[in-house]
């Protein structure tokens, strides 16, 4: 199974991965964990993206399917794989289809968390932070049992700024502008299936296991 996941901050995208590519057995690429170990390893890749990162710069689209590519050479990924974070545009999703081609396969399946933004920014602005020890809660799911207090060191909890709402209206506002036109690219092929994440974790999962294409 070759899997597309796309799902805005907040979705609940890592949690729908994971238990996806537990039952699945396919891993789940993340493009960030690629780049960070490839820049990590130094190889002649991660060297390539590292000068571009280190001036601010968007690693280049050819950049990133050359390690794309590479990751999903791997033997882990021939029985199938969830990309997690990619494509982020139109020349991604066009160049991810071609190397796919070039090697005899196709994405079987997009799907997209779909969650009302009032909701998300709820679920968002409700992360609490421990300065002291770093322990983070959320009010709307793991609160901690005395309001404002650390459970493990009683510290006073703290909201990030980049958890504050202007901020994170800005972080999906960026996220629909990026990804619409990316999803209208899956649409018209067919292979986009819109799942409502708004639910809990395991009716989500089971909403997004039905839309997945019968073998």
């Amino acid at each position: 199974m070759r899997l597309i996941l796309f799902g805005a901050p907040g979705s609940g995208k890592g949690t729908q991965a994971k238990l996806a590519g537990q039952e699945l057995g396919i891993p789940h690429v993340s493009t960030g964990d690629i780049l960070r170990q490839s820049v990590k390893d130094g190889n002649p890749l991660g060297l390539k993206a590292r000068a571009f990162m280190d001036s601010g710069a968007l690693v280049p689209d050819d950049l990133i399917l050359d390690m794309i590519g590479g990751r999903l050479g791997r033997p882990d990924a021939a029985a199938g794989f969830l990309l997690d974070g990619f494509p982020r545009t139109v020349a991604q999703a066009e160049g991810l289809e071609a190397l796919l081609s070039g090697l005899g396969l196709e994405i079987d399946a997009v799907i997209s968390l779909e969650v009302d933004p009032e909701e998300l920014i709820r679920r968002l602005t409700a992360r609490r932070l421990c300065p002291k020890c770093g322990a983070i809660f959320n009010l709307a799911f793991q609160p901690p049992k005395t309001e404002g207090v650390c459970d493990a060191c009683g510290a006073p909890l703290e909201q990030r700024a980049d958890d504050q709402r202007a901020t994170v209206e800005n972080r999906l506002r960026v996220y629909q502008q990026q990804t619409s036109p990316v999803m209208d690219f899956y649409r018209t092929r067919g292979l986009l299936k819109p799942v409502d994440g708004s639910r809990s974790p395991e009716e989500v999962y089971r909403s997004f296991q039905a839309a997945l294409p019968k073998s």
